[in-house]
C-alpha cells in the first residue's frame, strides 16, 4: 500500500512555552508546491537557509499535542531536531540514498549502510570522457594508423 505520511520521535523534542515536550509526530511526503512555493516566502528571498524552516512546516503535519505547526514551531526546535527532520524529509522524498541491512562476511555483525540511488556506480566513475583507453582491454589495438 503507497503511504504518503510518515511517524518519527524526534531526538530532543520541542518544548512550548507551557513546558510540555512534543517528541511524536508526522511528516507527509513533499508536493512540488512544497518545494517552490517558500521560494516566494520574502523570508527565504532574505534569507536562503530560512529555506528549510518554511519547508519542515509545511511537511510536518503533527508533532506531539500541539494543534498547527508553523515556522515558529520550526524555528524552536533544537539544531539536532533540524538535523533530524531535515535527513527525514531527504530520505523520504528520494533525495538521499536509502539506508539497507547488510551483514558482514567476515565477522557477521550487521549494521546499516547507503544504498546507491538508481544510476550510480562507483565501479566506473566518470572522468568526462566517452573515448577508450587503447589499453582498455587486450583485443584493443590503439589507435588507426592514417
Amino acid at each position: 500500500m503507497f503511504s504518503t505520511e510518515y511517524e518519527f520521535t524526534l531526538p530532543l523534542g520541542y518544548l512550548d512555552g507551557e513546558g510540555t515536550l512534543h517528541r511524536d509526530g508526522v511528516m507527509r511526503l513533499a508536493t512540488a508546491a512544497d518545494e517552490i512555493l517558500p521560494m516566494k516566502d520574502p523570508r527565504v528571498r532574505a534569507l536562503p537557509p530560512y529555506l528549510i524552516v518554511v519547508l519542515l512546516a509545511r511537511v510536518v503535519v503533527r508533532l506531539g499535542t500541539l494543534t498547527e505547526v508553523d515556522p515558529g514551531v520550526v524555528e524552536g526546535l533544537f539544531s539536532q531536531d533540524v538535523t533530524y527532520l531535515q535527513e527525514l524529509y531527504n530520505r523520504l522524498n528520494g533525495l538521499s540514498p536509502p539506508l539497507v541491512a547488510v551483514t558482514c562476511p567476515h565477522c557477521e555483525a550487521g549494521f546499516e549502510m547507503e544504498a546507491p540511488l538508481p544510476g550510480e556506480s562507483t565501479a566506473t566513475p566518470w572522468n568526462g570522457s566517452t573515448r577508450r583507453s587503447p589499453t582498455s582491454d587486450d583485443m584493443s589495438t590503439g589507435p588507426t594508423p592514417s
